[in-house]
């Protein structure tokens, strides 16, 4: 049904999600989402179908994805578990709510969005490239948890990704956590918050998506195929986390976010 360079480009998404998954504490869902859709076009699914298989498939992808990573992030610290689960228990309310809400978004909406707020990450990334640590300008409690963690949250559903990006900069910019604790906790927080999120894409899409093999809007194909490659390069990128320099990591991280933001935003081809 599909061509040979479409199970190509699947595999090649696992390998550099799950790599930048394990590296930056993102989830990979920041290249999942628009590298599966840019890719399901290409195959002619219809643009607003293309976009709910991506975010929902991408949000399932994330959670072996995450924990691969995780796991390895939690061997180098160990008290980055207790934060992340906190913000997670959250993030999985928040992941439900955005999830419901994107079904009745169009592509191009979400398009803009997503663009816009991964622009504001590489842009703040750059600004802050030299500060190693900032004090913290707000208390890490139940309730910043609560706060942080929904809103998190309800954008990892409404975009389909585990919401690393934005939860490490407020993670280093707002509770002074180092580059390296919040890229650790971020992957413990991606693991339960994007569950929300792919249960609301599996029940919204439920008897509504008409693309083969799929649970809702998760295509089983795209899950297998990304995951089978996403998951143990997510713990290769996670132990070079620990040995790359945190300046270095942060215009890594900054590049790949800028330029995902310009290509969704439609300014680069």
């Amino acid at each position: 049904m599909f061509p040979i360079e479409y199970f190509i480009g699947l595999m090649l998404i696992g390998i550099c999600a799950g790599f930048a998954s394990g590296l930056l504490g993102v989830g990979g869902g920041f290249l999942i989402v628009p590298l599966q859709y840019f890719l399901l076009k290409y195959v002619g699914v219809n643009p607003d179908l293309a976009m709910l298989i991506s975010i929902g498939t991408s949000l399932a992808i994330i959670i072996p994805t995450a924990l691969s990573g995780a796991y390895r992030h939690t061997r180098e610290m160990e008290d980055i578990v207790k934060p992340g689960l906190q913000l997670g228990i959250f993030g999985i309310v928040g992941g439900a709510i955005g999830g419901f809400v994107a079904s009745s978004l169009s592509s191009q909406i979400l398009e803009i969005i997503f663009g816009c707020l991964l622009l504001f990450v590489a842009i703040k990334n750059i600004v802050d490239l030299n500060k190693e640590r900032e004090e913290a300008k707000i208390p890490f409690n139940i309730v910043s948890s609560a706060i942080i963690g929904i809103l998190v949250g309800f954008a990892s559903g409404l975009l389909g990704i585990g919401g690393g990006v934005f939860l490490i900069v407020i993670l280093t910019a707002l509770l002074g956590f180092s580059l390296i604790e919040a890229i650790g906790t971020s992957s413990v927080f991606i693991c339960l918050t994007a569950i929300g999120g792919f249960l609301s894409y599996v029940v919204s899409g439920w008897g509504v998506s008409t693309f083969p093999y799929s649970i809702g809007y998760v295509s089983i194909i795209n899950f297998a195929l990304i995951a089978c490659f996403s998951v143990p390069f997510a713990s290769i990128g996670a132990k070079m986390a620990h040995k790359v320099p945190q300046k270095k990591l942060k215009i890594i991280f900054s590049i790949v976010v800028f330029y995902i933001a310009l290509k969704m935003l439609g300014v680069l081809p």
